[in-house]
């Protein structure tokens, strides 16, 4: 174990592959992406999120379009290794006992991560301190608050009583915040020595040590706690008026502690840092542009293209721009590999067959109301029109949370659509969306869809990781697309510029029309009559998207602007 790491990366969801089902969607598997490169790029970097051993929920699909959720029981004892030391915490005045588990994320430079799974599932604890950490993202606030407190405070105990010497905390998310506080007690001062209490609490102390990452600019995202829960659960782990002070007046708000406590504060995106600054005012916000791993977001036909025609890609994704030496013919045949790939894929998984010659659509994401999953069904009559100037099919796959009553309404919506106007256009769910499924669907469709209301869509990746594979982006100009977009030439935007900096209403209407416009007079017809212009876009996503937004330029960027502060 390498207890000289200085860097401590928190989050409540790590996702590295369908094996290991700790994550729920793109907060997870960014931070997955984050920790490979930390591996790759050998930064001394620990990171700590929680076991989840009953994962987020395995989806499944009804006879009605609705959907179902069960548990997935998973044995982490098969990928990683279970370390004898344990640490307690108080939760409602009980010890409640956790331990850890290793995983070790190992890169091909020689470089590697620790990554340790927090777990309550142990003997010395009653059977409901048992389940903490089962679920993620379960059960109602109280559940919440008691998983927070195992992430944040027993996560840095842990480090500590595993050896490890930490220069910098990394808070992925308000999630972890509480780490604030069981820091608090630790650079606590000697009080016989002080004659004001307000010296006691070194707060800027903590404050450099802490670095924290807000993914949401929407209110329900950031964890809200009343002050009662938190005496029931927490008790006065430091005096209540500073809780107060530093958490929020009238309930703990988790990221307002994070903003309180930490000397380096960033969004995800340049436009989510200006929207944060509006949500926060008051507050130094940055804007670290999120990325994906480039290794593992290319799938196989472009690993071969890029090993021939762009060496050393992999661990420098910044020569992406030598994407123009690709001939056209290999280009398009490695991508025609891909379109099989899915097609195959999803007649294993569905039954349903799908054309290669017939222009292809992708869309998956997180299924909620603000990501507008149906926006490209507002007028069906259109729709259909459209079809005249050219065949083509929709690929849909995402999750909606189990308390999500009109996210699942949006799911049941499009499995009703795709009985009703097959004949016009050929629309799939897939179902159970995870890892493997959305590296086949990044990489197989011909186009990717984002219509996200403005400006909700902090940053998104999914967009990156179908550059990485040549697919074009056809989405909202919102997170990470309004730094990636240059209309025609990466791609195309939806709807008008971005110029609000705060959660106004959007016009469903104008963004829909604009699709259509788009879809009928500009997509299609490139598709299918002028296949040279199509691939010199297709380079241009590889060479002027991939080269940037990727997770190696990202992690850089957080060592010398947060870690190095």
């Amino acid at each position: 174990m390498n207890s000289e790491a200085t860097i401590a990366y928190f989050s409540m969801e790590i996702g590295f592959s369908n094996n290991i089902p700790t994550y729920s969607g793109g907060l997870g598997i960014l931070a997955g992406d984050t920790l490979k490169s930390a591996a790759d790029l050998k930064i001394p970097l620990v990171a700590v999120t929680l076991i989840s051993k009953k994962g987020y929920f395995r989806q499944d699909i009804d006879k009605d379009g609705k959907q179902i959720e069960y548990p997935i029981d998973w044995d982490p004892s098969k990928f990683m290794t279970l370390l004898p030391k344990k640490i307690e915490i108080k939760i409602e005045g009980r010890n409640v006992h956790v331990q850890a588990w290793c995983y070790k994320v190992q890169s091909i430079t020689g470089g590697e991560v620790e990554v340790f799974y927090l777990d309550t599932d142990v003997e010395e604890n009653i059977k409901e301190d048992r389940e903490i950490t089962a679920h993620l993202y379960g059960g109602d606030d109280c559940y919440r608050l008691k998983q927070e407190v195992v992430l944040g405070i027993g996560g840095v105990r842990m480090l500590h009583t595993l050896g490890f010497h930490i220069k910098k905390y990394h808070m992925n998310e308000g999630h972890a915040s509480l780490l604030t506080l069981e820091l608090l007690l630790t650079h606590k001062r000697d009080v016989e020595s002080v004659w004001d209490e307000r010296w006691i609490w070194d707060i800027d102390t903590v404050k450099d040590l802490c670095v924290f990452t807000t993914h949401t600019p929407i209110e329900a995202g950031h964890d809200r706690f009343s002050h009662e829960l938190v005496k029931r659960v927490l008790g006065e782990i430091v005096p209540f008026e500073l809780l107060k002070r530093l958490g929020g007046e009238y309930q703990l708000n988790m990221t307002l502690l994070a903003l309180n406590l930490s000397k380096y504060i960033n969004g995800v995106a340049k436009k989510h840092g200006e929207v944060s600054k509006a949500l926060f005012p008051g507050y130094e916000i940055n804007a670290i542009t999120n990325g994906v791993h480039s290794f593992t977001w290319t799938c196989e036909s472009f690993k071969q293209l890029y090993n021939k025609y762009i060496t050393g890609w992999a661990n420098e994704p910044e020569l992406f721009v030598r994407a123009e030496t690709i001939p056209d013919e290999e280009l398009w045949k490695a991508h025609l590999q891909a379109k099989n790939e899915l097609i195959n894929y999803i007649k294993k998984v569905s039954g349903v067959e799908i054309e290669q010659d017939v222009f292809t659509i992708g869309f998956a994401r997180r299924f909620t109301s603000y990501k507008r999953a149906d926006l490209i069904f507002s007028n069906l009559e259109r729709l259909s029109k459209i079809c005249e100037k050219g065949k083509f099919q929709i690929i849909f796959a995402g999750k909606s949370h189990p308390k999500d009553t009109p996210g699942k309404d949006i799911i049941k919506r499009i499995i009703d659509l795709a009985k009703t106007i097959d004949n016009k256009v050929k629309i799939i769910f897939l179902k159970d969306y995870n890892i493997e499924m959305a590296l086949k669907l990044v990489s197989g469709v011909d186009v990717w869809l984002n219509t996200p209301l403005r400006p909700r869509e902090a940053s998104g990746t999914s967009g990156m990781k179908a550059a990485h594979n040549g697919v074009i982006n056809f989405s909202i100009l919102d997170g990470w697309w309004i730094e990636g977009h240059i209309e025609g030439i990466t791609g195309w935007s939806i709807g008008p510029k971005p110029l609000e900096s705060s959660l106004t209403s959007t016009n469903d209407t104008v963004d829909a029309e604009d699709l259509y416009n788009k879809l009928e007079n500009i997509i299609i017809p490139m598709y299918y009559h002028d296949r040279s212009q199509w691939i010199k876009i297709m380079k241009n996503s590889i060479g002027k998207i991939a080269y940037y937004f990727n997770s190696h330029r990202m992690m850089r960027r957080y060592v010398t602007e947060a870690y190095l502060r």
